[in-house]
């Protein structure tokens, strides 16, 4: 685009009500939180647990700094594979129930780096139509024919299976879908997987941490084999940063030698991983954070469908309300900033057109009282 055509693009953009800005927050990671200079109740993070500002987190960063520094330094195939980033590897994939664990500086660069080293030309890739763009991203950069199917569709699935003439395939899905909240029917993807020779590659961004006992949707659905592809971010329940790709030693392997948006950049601070172990720890130990939050999904669900104000599907964390037109999902985020509560109004391109929303996300720090203030709120907002 040439910079004289800035300025209108971007004025169209705020015609459109799908102009973005960035707002400063001046706390740590909490429910309670200042963003630009006021008090707020969030009900807008990923931070599903409580963990981000937890006091054992930042004691096991700050140890590790004063033991391993502050930089990688390098990369991991250079010189930045700390002893810490190996005993946090091992940890994940023992904690996932898989051989061998890689983590990355985000999950961006993961599924950058599964999918470009699995498929190239001539190959095929398949993907939910939901799926985040970061999967979308990582299937166009590999050059592999790209398919998507429509959301959650296994007969258009098995039928783009069933045709491609390419001899590596690849599923790729969200286990748990960002801005509707629903799951993709994993043991029916594994075994169309199965039945047509493909790898599956599960994106659990949003429930690792939360579903089944901790450790994601593949252990709570019983998945397992060669082909089975795991990927969770560690900067959403685990309340740290990055994210890391479990799976079986080949492929882990495989990785390590060909991910170019692994072998390609720094080493994640050697002080994350620290802190990635205690937040396994906590995860694993303190079940209380999971039940707190199924109460409150549960609370949120029973309270909005008495006054008739519709749900999707969803029994995560992510509840959002379809408000439909753009403006209207900003007046109605705009009307519950004036209360003090903080719910982001979700435009496209994020998700699709006409289906604009407010997207709850709530945690397990957040007090009964704080969801009570919030859906009194929400109830007194989407009056007529």
């Amino acid at each position: 685009m040439r910079s004289q055509d800035l300025s209108a693009a971007l004025l169209e953009l705020q015609q459109q009500h799908r102009f973005r800005q960035r707002h400063i927050v001046e706390t740590p990671q909490s429910c309670e939180m200042i963003i630009d200079g006021k008090s707020y109740i969030a009900f807008a993070s990923n931070d599903y647990l409580g963990l981000a500002n937890h006091p054992q987190l930042i004691e096991a960063g700050r140890e590790a700094m004063l033991r391993w520094g502050v930089g990688g330094g390098a990369s991991h195939l250079v010189a930045g594979h700390f002893a810490i980033h190996e005993e946090a590897e091992e940890a994940l994939a023992a904690f996932c129930g898989r051989e061998a664990a890689l983590l990355f500086s985000s999950g961006y660069a993961a599924n950058q780096a599964v999918i470009t080293s699995l498929v190239g030309r001539g190959d095929a890739v398949f993907a939910d139509k939901l799926n985040h763009a970061s999967l979308n991203d990582a299937c166009l950069l590999s050059r592999a024919t790209f398919r998507r199917f429509r959301h959650n569709d296994l007969q258009q699935l098995e039928q783009l299976l069933a045709s491609t003439p390419a001899r590596t395939r690849l599923i790729a899905v969200d286990a748990v879908y960002s801005m509707d909240g629903d799951e993709a029917p994993l043991k029916k993807l594994q075994y169309l997987a199965d039945k047509y020779d493909a790898w599956l590659y599960i994106d659990d961004a949003h429930g690792f941490g939360v579903l089944g006992d901790g450790r994601g949707s593949a252990v709570e659905q019983g998945l397992h084999g060669e082909r089975l592809i795991y990927m969770a971010t560690l900067g959403k329940a685990a309340g740290v940063s990055g994210a890391f790709v479990a799976a079986s030693s080949q492929l882990i392997a495989w990785l390590v030698n060909t991910a170019r948006s692994y072998i390609f950049t720094t080493a994640q601070p050697p002080a994350l991983a620290a802190a990635v172990l205690v937040s396994l720890r906590l995860m694993a130990d303190e079940p209380w954070r999971r039940q707190r939050l199924q109460q409150s999904v549960s609370r949120l669900r029973e309270s909005l469908s008495e006054v008739n104000i519709p749900l999707m599907a969803s029994r995560t964390p992510i509840q959002p309300i379809i408000i439909g037109r753009n403006e209207q999902a900003l007046l109605l985020a705009a009307q519950l900033k004036e209360r003090g509560f903080w719910v982001p109004a979700i435009r496209p391109p994020t998700v699709p057109e006409g289906t604009a929303r407010l997207r709850l996300t709530l945690s397990a720090a957040h007090t009964p009282d704080q969801l009570e203030g919030l859906l009194d709120c929400v109830v007194e907002a989407m009056q007529p």
